[in-house]
This record gives C-alpha cells, structure tokens and sequence, in this order.
C-alpha cells in the first residue's frame, strides 16, 4: 500500500507559480512511477505529468509542456510539480498518483492516488 498526501495548491492570478508536493509513505516509494493528473469540474480527469521510478524519462501534456515540471526526490519520498505561466484553463483538482508503470499513468490510470489539491488561476 501506497499513501499520497498533496499540498501547495491556491489561489494565483493568471501567469504565476505554484508548485505542488506529494508526500508519499508505505511501500518502497521509489519503485514506482510517479505522475499528477487534474480534474475540472465537469470534465474528465485528465493527465498532467509523469515520470519513471528512476527519473530521467518524463511525460507532459500537450497543455502544459514548456510551462509544468515534474521532479521527484526519492530519499524524501516526495514528487513535485512545479506549474509555472499559469492561465485559467489548468484551474481544477490536481492529484498525486503512483502505478508500476509509465504507461498506465499516460493512460490516466493508477494503483494509488491521493485526495488533490485545489490549483486556482484566475484572470
């Protein structure tokens, strides 16, 4: 069992920064690919980031390429996702998530998730 608990959310203008952390506990945390997906009211939960257990290979969006990063710190158990030129339209519920791999992440699936944190840009 793997638990995710996510902070850093808020409230930002449109073209700021935010970067969220997800703390991870249980099961050997770097066995895992780790990735962040988002979901807007209304809409379907869609995918953000991801990135491999080992680092290095990482997945983003369409929408936020160029803008988000995806790190991971694996002797604090922590991934982040740094959200930089935010605009309105990335406003939704962000979520933490693990799988053993990348590609169920990049299908928007996950064995684990955490609870989200509210991401709010206005304009």
């Amino acid at each position: 069992q793997v638990q995710l608990v996510e902070s850093g959310g808020g409230l930002v203008q449109a073209g700021g920064s935010l970067r969220l952390s997800c703390a991870a506990s249980g099961r050997t945390f770097s066995n895992y690919a780790m990735g962040w997906f988002r979901q807007a009211p209304g809409k379907e939960r869609e995918f953000v980031a991801a990135m491999r257990y080992s680092g290095g290979i990482t997945y983003y969006a369409d929408s936020v390429k160029g803008r988000f990063t995806i790190s991971r710190d694996n002797a604090k158990n922590t991934v982040y996702l740094q959200m930089n030129s935010l605009k309105p339209e990335d406003t939704a519920v962000y979520y933490c998530a693990a799988a053993r791999t990348l590609t169920v992440l990049r299908a928007t699936e996950y064995d684990y998730c955490g609870q989200g944190t509210q991401v709010t840009a206005s304009s």
